[in-house]
Parts: C-alpha cells; structure tokens; sequence
C-alpha cells in the first residue's frame, strides 16, 4: 500500500489505516446463549477474554468483526441486526479485514493478539436471520480470529493498531 502523506486531504498513511477503534466488546459464558455486551475485559493468554467460553479454544480465542463489513452484511440482507448476533468477541471501527491480516499482530495497549484465520460463519447464522450466512461469506465479512499473545486489559474506544 503506498500512502504518501496524511497532510493530503483524501490521504492516509498507512499508520492511519492500520489504526482503528473498540466499538462494542461481548461474550458468552455457554454455548447457544445470547452474547453478554460488557464495557471492558481482561484478557489471558490461556483463556482469551475472561468468562467468555471459547477463550481456551486455540487459533480462535478471540473474534473480531468489522463494524463497515457488519453494517455491508445487514445492508445486503435488508436487515437491522445487533451486532452480536455474528457472536464475535470485538466490533472494531475503522479497518476492514482480508487474507493480508493473517499473521498480522494486534496490539490493544498492553494486550497483543496474532491473527490465525478469518472466522467462516456458520449456518447458525442462518437461524438468527435467512441468508446471514451467505452475506456474511464473502470479503471475511464475517471477521478474524485471534490467538492472545500478551494479556492486559481492554474496554470500549481503546485504540488498536495493526502491524
């Protein structure tokens, strides 16, 4: 990506690109319960965010969704969805996401995360909302996920920067 300068209006370094904002954070603490909207988490290396039940799940501890892929999805199926109901972890501001990302380390002030994968959606989608699953499917609409590299804490407009 070559940006060249932010003093051109219309242009973002990459710095600003690769920046973006905690919107909404959620868990579960059971499967097939709704998602629990909360205002800050602690994070561990060994569980993901705490209380949330697949935070022990390796290349998945925790998930992270576009709010602009999220709001794409709802637009295509003429839907005006919470965004919990694709049951991620994080709604983020300000990036969207792509096969580039893997690998990509997230750091949320002292708290740093790997991204794994994109986080395919199921066809549990589909129960929440006909044809969830198929908007969700393309451009990783549906989000990454992430492996906890460093714990700390996060809550609501936390900066994140991706490098």
């Amino acid at each position: 990506m070559n940006c060249i300068s932010s003093n051109n209006p219309g242009i973002r370094t990459t710095a600003e690109i690769d920046m973006s904002t905690i919107k909404a954070i959620a868990i579960k603490n059971r499967s097939r319960v709704a998602m629990q909207s909360i205002e800050s988490a602690q994070i561990a290396v060994a569980s993901g965010i705490l209380g949330d039940l697949r935070g022990a799940q390796q290349g998945r501890q925790i998930t992270i969704l576009s709010e602009t892929a999220w709001q794409r999805t709802c637009a295509e199926i003429d839907a005006d969805l919470p965004w919990t109901t694709r049951r991620a972890n994080l709604l983020v501001d300000g990036v969207e996401f792509d096969a580039s990302y893997v690998g990509k380390r997230i750091r949320i002030g002292e708290v740093e995360l790997v991204v794994t994968r994109e986080t395919n959606p199921c066809s549990l989608m589909d129960a929440q909302h006909q044809g969830l699953t198929a908007a969700l499917t393309p451009d990783w609409r549906g989000g990454i996920c992430c492996n906890v590299v460093s714990p700390g804490d996060i809550r609501i407009g936390d900066q994140i920067v991706f490098d």
